[in-house]
């Protein structure tokens, strides 16, 4: 069955927050969703989002982008299913991207309107995304970890986090190495049987920094130590750090390009890959990155900073590619999480991990009530 796009809507909510997310390029005081539902001509529709979480302000950058270049060009073609969308929009704006100097912007406006299809496509089959993806073989829950972590007030959102189900937390750090290891230490000592603690750098480090870090975070027993060093540096200095560390290194939410992950996945030097599929590919692209890690023996553990819809999206992924992968649950301040993905899932407690157990209704399972997030919608 054919796919033609009759109607492409836009939302973009902003929300204050009393504690920003602090990272080591710097804060997010604010949450931002860019939502994007499509509807076919038959009446079917479907919810995406948009990646903007930084900076602060680039969903209204990607809001216009969208709406003047995005969703025109969608709105011109007929496609034979979300896939060949996602490729033909992608080689149709390419130099569009290159001319704007937006490679970023246009690859998660491209992405978010392929979740949405993506979601459409499973509403209109009647069946969860995850089973569209892998069939009987998709599974009906994934293990997650509380991510988000600010390093000063780690220890009372791990006992949140804990008493709410969670048993696996990821803190920032790179924030001062004699800082992160008492961060690090104080968390680690506090932990209780099974449970697991990661650390996210997010890309914090020159080499000489990250040589003395590693090693010494990592003999904490971390699950890993996530982009100790910036995305794009050469494979040699992730080669040497991943022999320096005693835990495996994550990566992958600033890599685009099949053959950005091919690489990542064939160095051998992360150990876990973590694909946003907002950031670039959509489902489309995380879902092939996804099994191609597993396949490689990694772990597939999906990025994901925003609403409930891209976690809803990283989910029915994950659910369908398997392995040992956890998902990534933000446990920060977002009042917009939970109100643009109704009814929202909560995680229940195992011995060893936090259970995030999926809708089984059609699509991603979730409709955003637009209703109770009018109060953050910008005009």
């Amino acid at each position: 069955m054919s796919l033609r796009i009759a109607k492409i809507d836009t939302y973009l909510f902003r929300a204050e927050v009393a504690e920003p997310v602090k990272t080591s390029f710097g804060s997010i005081p604010r949450r931002s969703a860019l939502l994007v539902r499509v509807e076919d001509a038959d009446g079917a529709h479907g919810w995406g989002e948009v990646w903007c979480n930084f900076p602060p302000y680039g969903a209204d950058n990607k809001m216009r982008l969208f709406e003047t270049v995005i969703a025109p060009a969608a709105l011109a073609g007929t496609y034979e299913n979300p896939a060949d969308a996602w490729h033909t929009l992608t080689a149709r704006t390419e130099r569009w991207a290159i001319q704007g100097g937006e490679p970023g912007p246009f690859a998660a406006c491209i992405a978010g309107l392929d979740l949405a299809l993506w979601d459409l496509t499973a509403r209109r089959a009647g069946v969860p995304l995850r089973r569209l993806l892998a069939g009987t073989a998709a599974a009906d829950s994934v293990p997650a970890y509380a991510s988000g972590l600010n390093p000063d007030t780690a220890p009372a959102t791990v006992a949140r986090c804990r008493d709410a189900g969670f048993r696996a937390f990821k803190v920032k750090v790179a924030f001062g190495t004699e800082t992160d290891i008492a961060t690090v230490s104080g968390l680690a000592r506090d932990l209780r049987p099974g449970e697991r603690l990661m650390v996210d750098a997010n890309q914090g480090w020159d080499l000489p920094e990250a040589r003395r870090a590693v090693p010494r975070l990592g003999a904490f027993g971390l699950g890993w130590i996530e982009e100790p060093i910036p995305a794009n540096r050469p494979a040699a200095e992730w080669a040497e750090l991943a022999m320096l560390s005693p835990v495996p290194l994550a990566g992958g939410e600033n890599v685009m390009g099949y053959d950005g992950f091919a690489a990542l996945i064939g160095d051998g030097h992360h150990g876990v890959v973590q694909p946003d599929m907002l950031k670039w590919g959509g489902l489309t692209g995380a879902h092939a990155v996804g099994r191609r890690a597993v396949a490689a023996g990694r772990s597939y553990c999906p990025h994901w900073l925003g609403t409930g819809i891209g976690l809803l999206a990283a989910a029915q992924v994950l659910a369908a590619v398997g392995g040992p992968g956890m998902l990534e649950h933000d446990v920060m301040e977002n009042p917009l999480r939970e109100i643009l993905a109704q009814p929202f899932p909560r995680v229940a407690a195992s011995e060893t991990t936090g259970t995030f157990t999926l809708p089984d209704t059609p699509g991603l399972g979730i409709e955003p009530d637009l209703t109770a997030a009018s109060p953050w919608l910008v005009a």
